[in-house]
């Protein structure tokens, strides 16, 4: 791990800073990430960056299919913040990310969690080569990140699924990332993106897990798998704390948007999420 003074030095100087980012991408494979924009509801929205896995899918709300999204043509750019923007963190929270668990379970024995880190947004090329060696050491480096400035004005975040406890990054497969931006459109209503992936291994074919995002006015989640079966996420009621080995809408920290997770049974796979949200 980086050194306690090696994080909150001041006055790190260029040297330091190659020294951190040589360190922090020595085991870190760099790809491309599909960068693509979607229609929602009459809303230009940016689509994520689904994915680690070959396999993982892209499921876009009101589409009759899954479109797998290995091999699309990548893109994104860099957000120059304005010049009279103060930084919206300190420099100790831009070195740890905040992590929620969003869902844990067993099957056949074995223990699973699905996990999302969030990384709060750098605003000066410091602050962002200094994220990106400790993204580096968490294993949590973007897709497609070549250089810290990429990382500026934005709040990273990963979600995977993992065994035990989620700490060893052997034992961890990446589902989706991306990074939230205040340009951002706001999800709401009936909005919701999600990714699915083999849920064992990355040699299984079917899709089991299902990992989404929806706006804080979502109420219920419908995960619709191919044997008819559906499988319902609901949110909590306010100031409820609920078990995270039940499926539930839940909140993350430092995420504008909320989370749920379906596992389809054994034998079938996923068809569709469908959203129920506030009034309708």
């Amino acid at each position: 791990m980086m050194s306690a003074d090696r994080e909150t030095s001041q006055d790190m100087t260029n040297s330091d800073i190659t020294l951190l980012l040589a360190e922090a991408t020595d085991d870190v494979e760099i790809g491309i990430a599909p960068y693509e924009a979607v229609i929602r509801g009459g809303r230009r929205r940016k689509a994520r960056r689904w994915a680690v896995a070959a396999v993982t899918a892209l499921v876009i709300a009101g589409s009759s299919a899954t479109l797998a999204v290995a091999g699309l043509p990548g893109g994104g750019g860099t957000v120059t913040p304005p010049a009279t923007r103060a930084p919206a963190t300190t420099r100790a929270d831009l070195f740890a990310p905040q992590r929620t668990t969003l869902a844990t379970g067993i099957e056949d024995g074995k223990e699973w969690r699905v996990v999302i880190d969030v990384w709060a947004a750098p605003w000066t090329e410091d602050q962002a080569a200094g994220q990106l060696a400790a993204m580096g050491e968490a294993g949590d480096v973007p897709s497609g990140v070549t250089k810290a400035t990429e990382l500026i004005g934005k709040s990273s975040y990963v979600t995977f699924l993992s065994n035990g406890d989620g700490d060893d990054r052997g034992e961890r497969r990446g589902v989706y990332e991306d990074a939230f931006e205040e340009t951002d459109d706001p999800m709401r209503g009936t909005d919701v993106e999600s990714a699915t992936i083999p849920f064992r291994t990355t040699d299984e074919h079917v899709q089991r897990l299902v990992v989404g995002m929806v706006g804080k006015d979502a109420e219920q989640v419908t995960c619709t798998w191919r044997n008819g079966t559906r499988t319902k996420v609901d949110r909590p009621a306010e100031n409820t704390d609920v078990s995270t080995d039940r499926p539930t809408i839940r909140t993350a920290e430092g995420s504008p948007v909320d989370w749920f997770v379906c596992l389809a049974p054994k034998g079938t796979e996923y068809q569709a999420a469908d959203v129920t949200a506030t009034g309708r």
